[in-house]
């Protein structure tokens, strides 16, 4: 069974318009667009004064005795402040690294082996980072400020996308989609954008956020949910996904665009007279 399904997905990728060598060349030049990127949003960062004065900070809640009041009391403490624009630029550079690793031979003969089993781990794992420090820096934006809450907001979306690599490496061996994995990934998903509309319907005023607050989060959370939707259609093979390298080239593209709105919109914001 295993034999057959990855005969088939072999010959899916050899007679496909979207080979192996176009997928390299691809990631290399999606590699070079996050670099260029992360540099010019570096650059803003240490340049740029309204850039770099754009912080938000961190906090840690403790309970404390009070004397006074004879009973525990929450004892806030600001362990310091995040400079935006630079952390930004990290997942730029975070995801030029990745794609740049695909291209190496080594890591390319893997990323091709396993293309024909319909996985790609190398995704997965950059994803469990890059797209986990979007997400907090999206909860900074509104207000999240709580070392915790930000923790756990990490790594339930880091779990989110192993839960994707989980899927794509259960369904190799299967005949019939298991889709498990899936919905367990979509539940852990959903988990930050809760605490961040929380965050952002909650608001005294709304009136008072940025516009280009509330451009990130919408946007993003359109991409967001882009992504689902690809592993749906590949595995549902509706169309061009029947071939696992066509979802393959959604997700490079849904990959730039994300963390290229984000990054942007973050320095047009910015930039906005007050």
């Amino acid at each position: 069974m295993k034999e057959s399904k990855n005969k088939e997905s072999q010959e899916k990728s050899t007679s496909s318009k979207i080979d192996f060598g176009y997928l390299k060349r691809f990631n290399l030049s999606m590699g070079l667009l996050h670099l260029i990127q992360g540099v010019l949003m570096l650059f803003f960062a240490l340049t740029i004064d309204r850039i770099s004065a754009f912080k938000t900070p961190i906090w840690s809640y403790f309970l404390r005795f009070d004397t006074e009041q004879m009973r525990l009391v929450t004892s806030p403490e600001k362990l310091g402040e995040v400079p935006f624009a630079i952390f930004v630029s990290f997942f730029l550079f975070m995801s030029a690294l990745a794609h740049f690793i695909i291209t190496m031979p080594r890591a390319n003969s893997v990323y091709n082996r396993d293309l024909k089993k319909g996985i790609n781990k190398f995704r997965w794992h950059e994803y469990s980072i890059s797209s986990s420090l979007m997400i907090i820096l999206i909860a900074m934006l509104f207000g999240v400020y709580d070392i915790g809450a930000l923790i756990v907001i990490f790594i339930l979306n880091a779990s989110m996308n192993w839960f994707g690599l989980l899927m794509e490496e259960i369904n190799q061996y299967t005949e019939k989609t298991r889709w498990s994995p899936f919905v367990f990934g979509c539940f852990a998903g959903i988990g930050p954008w809760i605490v961040i509309f929380m965050h952002a319907l909650g608001n005294a005023d709304p009136a008072e956020v940025p516009w280009f607050v509330y451009a990130i989060l919408g946007t993003y959370f359109v991409f967001f949910n882009l992504f689902p939707i690809n592993m749906v259609l590949q595995y549902k093979k509706v169309g061009k996904w029947k071939d696992y390298l066509y979802g393959e080239r959604v997700y490079i593209v849904l990959s730039l665009v994300a963390k290229s709105v984000l990054a942007w919109l973050v320095f047009f914001g910015v930039m906005q007279p007050a």
